[in-house]
């Protein structure tokens, strides 16, 4: 007995030692000696980061696209990022294929929204709600192949604003048109121009170039990508891949490459085959560019879309420029678009009862990265944040006095900040203004204390004034509201 039980539990070690050994082994392939599992930092294909630089610069952009759409007398609403997959699906044509589908949960199948103009339907047929001028700044996400130098992601925000309700024509449609000119001429971006088309244009287009009516939507969505290809590559995917004859191709080139005003409004009407579509007619009451096309489904009315000129912005691409035959102008890609959506309430009505809309979006993502190229470009620096005043102290053991004089100032609404030391040296207080931009800085010391008064510093001149402290806070704002 006591022989076989020294076997047993030597073989008891043996089988321990064996498995430890194999625990170590599992140990290091995942993670080393420390323990720690080895993998990349980085970011999801399509998404970045944003430093406080960045975010400065945001910050601004939005700020001026929302105080334009106040100005025009806009309310906000929010939906949820993601949406029932029923509610977006058949909403986008071709690009339907680039929504990002989520797992079941909860019995209920769910997509990330695509954009800000299906759910704002689904939301006004929802709350059978049949006027309203609403804005909405906030993520989308598609399954794009990205091209984050250009200002394409998988996750970007929009800003849009819509106009819904009955009113008389082109009104509204006029009001977004000149939100566009107003924010990109604030943004000073440098030249551009807003195309204008109209859906009806293009189906009437469409049906005297020899289109059948099953493919308006298909070929409408290729026409859309002149903007990104050259004629003769669009041509080709709607004759191979669309399986539309040369001849109408042909036809549909001669008409994509006219661009103008009023004068251009004229030779249609007065073209022997335009002139004879009902719905070409309809939609020939604005200056616009027929290569512009709009690829979504959901336009029934005017079309727009913004560009900006090379001039003074790197080119997107030189495959970008490349636009219609006889487009003369090059451009760098559009920055805001948007149209006539009619229809589109109806389809979540029960009763399809309609509500017309009319909206622009604005493509914040390239504006964010043309803002970014002319920041590293200027010598100009950027502040990250919007500290007013900085209160330092001249000598040591002052923490208490400086902490009471900036509570002081934040129960003002003063923006101040103290560093986190006891006792900072002097010199150290004053280069962390320089280096952040705080344009003042409020020194106290013994002296000052006795005195009741605070050293007021003006960082760009260093030119020094003793104020009194009961007169520091209107002095602060005096000073700061000047250099605004």
């Amino acid at each position: 007995m006591v022989v076989e039980a020294s076997c047993l539990c030597g073989f008891c070690i043996l089988q321990i030692d064996e498995e430890v050994a194999k625990l170590l082994e599992l140990k290091a392939r995942l993670g080393g000696d420390d323990g720690k599992h080895q993998f990349v930092l980085k970011t999801a294909k399509g998404t970045r980061d944003y430093n406080p630089k960045q975010m400065a610069i945001r910050e601004k952009v939005f700020n001026t696209i929302i105080s334009c759409f106040k100005r025009h007398g806009a309310e906000t609403i929010d939906t949820p990022v993601f949406e029932l997959k029923e509610t977006l699906t058949g909403k986008y044509g071709e690009d339907s294929k680039l929504i990002y589908d989520l797992k079941d949960q909860g019995g209920e199948l769910l997509s990330l929204r695509y954009d800000l103009t299906v759910p704002f339907a689904r939301y006004l047929a929802m709350n059978k709600i049949t006027n309203i001028k609403r804005y909405h700044i906030a993520k989308v996400y598609r399954r794009d192949n990205p091209a984050m130098t250009r200002g394409r992601y998988r996750e970007f925000y929009q800003c849009d604003f819509d106009i819904a309700g009955q009113y008389d024509a082109m009104i509204p449609d006029a009001e977004c048109l000149k939100i566009v000119y107003e924010i990109l001429s604030q943004l000073d971006l440098g030249d551009f121009r807003i195309k204008v088309n109209d859906r009806r244009i293009l189906d009437g287009m469409f049906a005297v170039c020899g289109v059948p009516d099953d493919k308006f939507r298909t070929i409408c969505s290729t026409v859309d990508k002149l903007d990104k290809m050259p004629w003769e590559d669009v041509k080709k995917e709607m004759v191979n891949e669309k399986g539309l004859s040369e001849e109408a191709a042909d036809q549909i080139g001669e008409y994509v490459s006219m661009q103008g005003g009023m004068d251009l409004a004229e030779r249609l009407l007065q073209d022997q085959k335009m002139s004879q579509s009902k719905q070409a007619c309809a939609g020939l009451c604005v200056v616009f560019d027929l290569s512009l096309a709009r690829g979504l489904d959901y336009y029934t009315g005017i079309i727009y879309e913004a560009v900006l000129s090379q001039a003074g912005v790197a080119p997107v691409s030189t495959e970008a420029q490349n636009g219609p035959p006889g487009e003369e102008s090059v451009s760098v890609g559009s920055v805001a678009g948007g149209g006539r959506y009619d229809g589109l309430v109806g389809m979540f009505d029960p009763k399809g009862r309609k509500v017309p809309c009319v909206g622009v979006s604005i493509g914040i993502e390239r504006i964010f990265s043309i803002m970014e190229q002319k920041a590293e470009a200027s010598a100009e620096k950027v502040r990250t944040t919007e500290v007013q005043v900085m209160v330092a102290s001249a000598q040591k053991n002052l923490l208490e006095e400086r902490l009471k004089l900036v509570t002081e100032l934040w129960n003002a609404g003063i923006k101040a900040e103290v560093m986190y030391k006891k006792n900072p040296k002097l010199l150290s207080q004053l280069q962390h203004c320089e280096e952040s931009g705080i344009p003042l800085v409020a020194i106290l010391g013994e002296q000052e204390l006795k005195d009741g008064v605070v050293k007021l510093r003006v960082v760009a001149t260093r030119e020094e004034v003793d104020i009194c402290r009961a007169d520091l806070i209107e002095e602060v704002r005096r000073r700061t509201s000047d250099a605004s």
